[in-house]
């Protein structure tokens, strides 16, 4: 595997392992970035009927699920499959013994 496509994998790795952690944890210790648009009526709609703090609740968990889905494409995409995936790690594994 060239060297390119070897550092490519490796953040795309490190990438999807950061949003799995993320999408098992229950906490708020996350960075948070704003602005994020929304269709205005989710919103006010989700205020009249819920309250602020459900709504950002919604929000979030929109979110969530949209991230889920990103993930899912780019681990199809950079590995195609649970073998690949494998394959690439024991290499990465394989590449921190050689470094050390």
């Amino acid at each position: 595997m060239e060297k390119e496509e070897y550092k490519k994998k490796y953040l795309n790795l490190k990438i999807l392992k950061s949003i799995q952690e993320y999408l098992k944890s229950d906490d708020n210790d996350h960075t948070a970035v704003f602005p994020i648009r929304v269709p205005d009526e989710l919103i006010y709609q989700t205020l009249k009927l819920k309250g602020a703090k459900n709504a950002d609740s919604i929000i979030h968990h929109i979110f969530k699920l949209g991230l889920s889905i990103w993930s899912e494409k780019q681990y199809n995409t950079v590995f195609g499959s649970e073998q690949s995936l494998e394959e690439f790690i024991e290499l990465v594994k394989k590449q921190n013994e050689e470094d050390k």
